[in-house]
Formats: structure tokens, C-alpha cells, sequence
């Protein structure tokens, strides 16, 4: 998949009988129609509706909760909102569509020839609590040098969910780290991004590691410099906390 549609939400939390609207951009480059779909934890994706520019969504997929559900749609987004969410809306929430010029009759699960291509927003989830928080406690960075990798740690937030981003300092700017080869751990209460790097570079570079999360984006407090530990300047990692 080439392309995306874009849904910048990673996570939305509500009470119950709150409202609650998901968003997906980019839809302009989509033919006829967008699907919704729901991804339960332990469930596949369920179709919930489709929606064509201007019209009303059509629910032919026998969701047990396709009542709760309304769409809209104009030429470059969708939304799907719930009027009174409730606890078993916890889930996430996903769009998608046929790329314009693909050809097909509207219903995802008909066989489509090797030319149709199909692009999905990245997802939201959706967490329905009778807690109101969305606090991230701290932000951790560790660099190892010896090891050739970095780690950022985030913990004590809720919702769990986040996403990591890398950055390196350079003379002209920053460079995106992103697309780099990474791994993440997941635990109760913490996350972690662990980014491999190049030895030779961790003496002469500088990095950052921010997360974007539902209460809002966290950054590590300082980048690596001298006092975060040279090659040889001690046990071989430091930590900046924040």
C-alpha cells in the first residue's frame, strides 16, 4: 500500500454516554465509497458500514451494533460517531477504500483483479472508562553505547497506547528516524522504543526520542551531549529523566 488514508487519532477516551466522532482524511483519493470497520481485542475485523460522497451510510453487514453507528462523508474525509458510547465500544476503528480508478461493486469481500488496490487509515482506538485521565508520568531516555542501540521508555500513562518517534540532530537540521530499524516492547504501564544505531555515529550524533499520546506529545527533556556519557566515560549508558 502505497498510499494511506490518514487518521490522526491514535487514541480517543471517553465515559460512558459520551459522543465520540473518529476521523479519516485523504478519502479524495478514493473511489465511490469508505468502509468503517471495528477490531475488537480478541475479535477480527467486523464491517460496520460504507459511505458514498454526499449520501447515507449503508449497513449491509449485520453488525450487532450497526444502530449505534452514523457516518458522513464529503470529498477529502469521513467521520463515524456514536452518539452514547458504551463499554463494549471499546475497540478500534478503522477506514478504509478503493483507490480511485480501482474497479469494483462496493463490497470489500468480492474477488477484485491484481490491479484494484486497497488503503487503510492506521486506526483508532476507542477506550470507554469511567476514569478521566490522560496523564503520561514520565519519559525516560537511555543510550548504550557499547550495545549500538537507544532506548526510550514511557510509562505510567493512560490509555497505554503510544508512538515513538526518533530524531537526529544534524548541521542542516533534523533528520527523521522514524522508517529506521526499531522494536518495541510493551508491558502493563510502560512502552518501550528501543532504536539501533550505528557505534561509530552514537559519539558524534545527536538524538530525541518524543511520544505523541492522547493527552499530547512528550518529549525527552534534553538530547544527548557530553554529560549523557561519551565511549569509555563510565559504565556505557546514561539516562535523561523527565
Amino acid at each position: 500500500m502505497a498510499t494511506h488514508l490518514v487518521q490522526d487519532d491514535l487514541t480517543l477516551t471517553r465515559r460512558t454516554g459520551q459522543s465520540v466522532s473518529f476521523s479519516c482524511g485523504g478519502t479524495d483519493q478514493c473511489g465511490s465509497w469508505i468502509y468503517w470497520y471495528q477490531k475488537k481485542e480478541t475479535e477480527t475485523f467486523r464491517a460496520i458500514l460504507y459511505i458514498s460522497s454526499g449520501g447515507s451510510p449503508t449497513k449491509p453487514y449485520n453488525h450487532p451494533q450497526q444502530d449505534d453507528f452514523s457516518a458522513e462523508r464529503d470529498r477529502s474525509s469521513s467521520s463515524l460517531k456514536i452518539n452514547k458510547v458504551k463499554l463494549d465500544h471499546s475497540a478500534s476503528y478503522y477506514c478504509g477504500c478503493w483507490k480511485s480508478g480501482s474497479h469494483t461493486d462496493g463490497f470489500l469481500y468480492q474477488s477484485v483483479s491484481l490491479w484494484d488496490e486497497w488503503i487503510f487509515g492506521s486506526g483508532t482506538k476507542l477506550f470507554v472508562t469511567g476514569k478521566n485521565q490522560h496523564l503520561l508520568v514520565s519519559i525516560s531516555r537511555k543510550l548504550y553505547y557499547k550495545m549500538g542501540f537507544l532506548l526510550c521508555l514511557a510509562s505510567g500513562m493512560f490509555p497505554p497506547e503510544v508512538k515513538f518517534t526518533w530524531k537526529t540532530l544534524e548541521d542542516d537540521g533534523e533528520k527523521d528516524l522514524t522508517s529506521e530499524e526499531q522494536l518495541e516492547l510493551r508491558e502493563p504501564n510502560r512502552t518501550a522504543s528501543i532504536l539501533l544505531v550505528d557505534r561509530d555515529l552514537l559519539s558524534t550524533s545527536r538524538y530525541r526520542c518524543s511520544v505523541q499520546h492522547e493527552g499530547g506529545p512528550v518529549e525527552a527533556p534534553t538530547t544527548q551531549g557530553d554529560e549523557a556519557g561519551r565511549p569509555g566515560g563510565g559504565s556505557g549508558g546514561a539516562e535523561d529523566r523527565g
